[in-house]
C-alpha cells in the first residue's frame, strides 16, 4: 500500500529532453527506450547480440534540475540471464548530484531475456512487470541530478515521481566525447554504470560521454561508422580489434582496408575533429592465439579460451599483437595528411603490470578495479595538457 507521501509525489513522464548519451529514443507501450544506434542502422544489424547490446543504455543517463529530496524512477528493465547459471546481480541505477555519486538503487521485476545457448546466443523472452528505483533523503536545495541507467540491462524509462517539480537540466557546455569500443567499453564486469572506464574517464576529463561500446560487437561495421559520422561530437575515439580477433571474423587482407574505410567514413562528417584510434588492451588469451573465442566451464566458473592455431597467422589470421601493429601503421600512414588523427597503444591503458595487479577474472574482461585503472590511464594519456584531447584554451 502506498504511503501518503508517495501519493503526493509529482509524476513527470520521461521525454527525450531528459536523456543524455543516446542517439535515438523509441516510444514503447510503457515509455521510452533509449537506443545507442539509430533506427536505420538497427535495421542493418545482422544478429541479436548487437541488437541487445545497443539497446542496453551504457553511458545513458537522465539529467534534470530539481529541489526534490525524494526521487522515484519508474522503469521496465529487461534482464539478461544464462540458462543453467545463477542470475547476475540486478542492474544498478546511479544517482549523481552535481556530478557526484550520491545514491544507488535497483529495480525488481522486469522482463527476462534468457540465453539458452551461449554459442548461438539463442534466447527466450519472458515478460514481467515494471518497477521503481527509489532514492530518498537527497540533499536539500536546487541541484542538478543525473541518473545513470544500468549499463547491461535494457531499460524502458517511464516516469519520474518526485516531491518537487523537475525540469530538464540545461546543457553543460562541456565538450562531447563520442567513443566506440567492445564489451570492455560497454562495461563488462563493472559493478555499476558510472564506474565503467569510459564514464570514469569522461568524469575526470570534464566531458559529456556518448558511449557506443557494444559487447561482442565492435566489428568495424560500416553502419556504426556512419552513425558516428552523423553524430555531433567534439572528440572521437574508436577502440577496435579484440572482437575481430575473438570472433575470427576477418583476416589481415580485409582488416586493414576495413579500418581505413571506417576512419574515412567518420572523417566525412568530422574532417578535423580530434580522432583517436585505440588498439586492444592486454589479453593473454589472444595475444598470440587467434580466435574464435569459446566459453570454458572446466573450472566451474565461466572463463573463455582462444581456439585458433597460432601457426595460421602466416595465412592471415589475426591476433592482438598483429592488430596493434596494423593499427599503429595505419595511423602513421594517415597522420601525415591528418594531423588530428592519433594512436594510443592499448597496452598503455592496461598492460602487463596492470594485469599483474588486476587480473582479468574471466580471461577476457577487466575487474571493477581494472576499469578504474583503464579510466585513470586514459585520463592521464588522453585528457592531459599534452594529450590528443587536451583542454582547449578559452
Amino acid at each position: 500500500m502506498s504511503t501518503a507521501h508517495e501519493r503526493n509525489l509529482i509524476t513527470t513522464p520521461i521525454t527525450a529532453a531528459y536523456l543524455r548519451g543516446h542517439l535515438e529514443v523509441e516510444e514503447t507501450a510503457h515509455g521510452l527506450l533509449p537506443h545507442r544506434l539509430p533506427a536505420w542502422a538497427r535495421r542493418q544489424i545482422p544478429d541479436d547480440r548487437l541488437a541487445v547490446a545497443e539497446a542496453q543504455p551504457s553511458g545513458v543517463r537522465l539529467a534534470f534540475r530539481t529541489s526534490a529530496t525524494t526521487v522515484n524512477l519508474d522503469t521496465l528493465p529487461t534482464k539478461r540471464v544464462y540458462q543453467g547459471f545463477p542470475p547476475p546481480p540486478a542492474g544498478v541505477y546511479d544517482l549523481l548530484v552535481d556530478h557526484r555519486l550520491t545514491a544507488q538503487a535497483t529495480v525488481d521485476g522486469g522482463n527476462l531475456h534468457t540465453i539458452t545457448d551461449m554459442q548461438t546466443q539463442t534466447a527466450e523472452f519472458t515478460p514481467g512487470p515494471a518497477g521503481t528505483a527509489h532514492f530518498a533523503d537527497l540533499p536539500v536545495g536546487e541541484k542538478d541530478i543525473e541518473i545513470w541507467l544500468p549499463h547491461a540491462e535494457i531499460t524502458e524509462v517511464i516516469a519520474l515521481r518526485t516531491d518537487a517539480p523537475v525540469e530538464p537540466a540545461p546543457q553543460t557546455g562541456r565538450r562531447v566525447w563520442l567513443h566506440h569500443g567492445s564489451s570492455i567499453s560497454h562495461g563488462s564486469n563493472a559493478t555499476f554504470p558510472s564506474a565503467i572506464w569510459p564514464a570514469l574517464a569522461a568524469s575526470a576529463g570534464g566531458v559529456e560521454l556518448i558511449n557506443l561500446g557494444f559487447g561482442g560487437s565492435a566489428m568495424v561495421d560500416p553502419f556504426t561508422a556512419r552513425a558516428m559520422r552523423d553524430t555531433p561530437a567534439d572528440l572521437i575515439s574508436v577502440k577496435l580489434g579484440i572482437n575481430v580477433v575473438n570472433g575470427d571474423t576477418m583476416r589481415l587482407r580485409t582488416f586493414a582496408p576495413a579500418i581505413h574505410g571506417f576512419l574515412d567514413t567518420i572523417r566525412e562528417g568530422h574532417p578535423t575533429t580530434p580522432l583517436l584510434l585505440v588498439s586492444p588492451v592486454l589479453c593473454p588469451t589472444h595475444e598470440n592465439t587467434p580466435g574464435p573465442l569459446m566459453p570454458d566451464l572446466s573450472s566451474g566458473t565461466l572463463q573463455f579460451k582462444a581456439t585458433g592455431d597460432p601457426a595460421e597467422t602466416a595465412a592471415g589470421r589475426l591476433t592482438l599483437t598483429i592488430v596493434r601493429d596494423v593499427l599503429a601503421d595505419i595511423v602513421k600512414q594517415r597522420s601525415a595528411e591528418d594531423p588530428n588523427l592519433h594512436y594510443l597503444d592499448g597496452l598503455d591503458l592496461y598492460g602487463e603490470s596492470d594485469h599483474d595487479a588486476f587480473p582479468l577474472p574471466d580471461s577476457i574482461h577487466p575487474s571493477p578495479e581494472g576499469h578504474r585503472r583503464i579510466g585513470e590511464n586514459f585520463t592521464k594519456l588522453v585528457f592531459a595538457n599534452n594529450g590528443p584531447f587536451a583542454p582547449t584554451s578559452s
